[in-house]
């Protein structure tokens, strides 16, 4: 268990350096003027390759915006279970060690979130109700890729049968993937946007999980 939760504290921090380097590399390498209202994006090439290749798909991009009410749900869920325990023993010290560092891992996640809506990075390569965001990471990436998969460790620590288990795993799982695909095939995004998500997302999970295994141990 040992090795294992020092590999996850490795592999987290190289996935955030990966995040930090690749952040870098978009304000730096290849920054041309593509998006709308000439705004510059970097690694311009990829991007507008991909981008030409997906097209732009606005009811896809409805669905996704929609089906972010899923990982917030479950936010919202942990939250109150949190709560509930804090309630019930009068302690909030006491509230389950990986309920807490969820609750953490949460506050984490918002003020990335809001770090890059103040300093932006890249701007969405279309415009939506006529306002030019910022996209960079995607905070939909982010969101189901950080809330999902914490859920499902979550989950497989309370749900007793094997089977259903396996059953919400494979569900969340799919779920996760058809939105990170659905956001990148709806156009909203650049390609850039979606793999610095990813690899923010993955590295910030992989500190969840090292963090409460240290419990475990």
């Amino acid at each position: 268990m040992k090795k294992e939760n020092q590999r996850n504290f490795c592999i987290a921090i190289c996935m955030l350096l990966a995040f930090l380097l690749w952040t870098i590399a978009i304000q730096f390498v290849d920054v041309q003027a593509i998006g709308p209202q000439e705004s510059t994006v970097g690694l311009a090439t990829i991007n507008q390759f991909v981008h030409n290749l997906t097209g732009v798909h606005m009811p896809l991009y409805t669905i996704t915006d929609w089906l972010e009410l899923v990982p917030l749900m479950f936010v919202m869920g942990f939250g109150t279970l949190g709560l509930v325990q804090w309630i019930k023993r009068k302690n909030l010290l006491k509230v389950d060690y990986s309920i807490l560092v969820l609750g953490g891992f949460y506050i984490v996640v918002m003020a990335a979130y809001v770090l890059f809506e103040v300093f932006i990075v890249n701007y969405r390569p279309v415009l939506i109700d006529g306002i030019l965001e910022a996209s960079y990471p995607s905070s939909t990436t982010m969101l189901v890729m950080c809330v999902m998969p914490t859920a499902i460790m979550q989950l497989n620590t309370r749900i007793k049968s094997d089977v259903l288990k396996r059953c919400v795993s494979s569900s969340i799982t799919i779920f996760v993937v058809f939105m990170v695909i659905g956001r990148l095939v709806s156009g909203v995004h650049w390609f850039s946007d979606i793999v610095g998500g990813a690899l923010l997302s993955a590295g910030l999970v992989l500190m969840y999980r090292a963090i409460i295994n240290l419990k475990v141990r």
